[in-house]
């Protein structure tokens, strides 16, 4: 039915932005007090697959790149930070990797 809530989650902390991953069935929201993180969420389970951290203020923005992988982060400690979040599918062997894998932060930047 249209307006209808489909899920809640308690995340705990404040929510700053959500994204939608182009690739996978997931999404990432970036939240502020207290811990200032990005979390990546499997859909429509809304299970939490990894908790993404770095930043000391809190997230305020995310942006996508234009290939859907890396998530660019600006928070109020006045850092933007890059994290690798999705991957594209290449078919079977991106399926079975999703199933049961925790992304992991391949590149973590400060830029000043």
């Amino acid at each position: 039915q249209t307006g209808s809530c489909l899920n809640s989650v308690d995340t705990k902390s404040q929510v700053c932005s959500l994204l939608w991953s182009p690739h996978q069935r997931e999404l990432v929201s970036s939240h502020g007090f207290s811990q200032n993180q990005l979390c990546i969420w499997r859909y429509p389970s809304m299970t939490k697959i990894t908790e993404l951290t770095g930043h000391t203020s809190r997230v305020l923005h995310l942006a996508m790149s234009p290939d859907g992988e890396t998530v660019v982060s600006a928070a109020g400690d006045e850092t933007l930070r890059f994290w690798k979040c999705f991957a594209r599918d290449s078919g079977a062997k991106a399926s079975k990797a999703a199933a049961g894998d925790e992304r992991s932060i391949l590149r973590n930047a400060n830029i000043r």
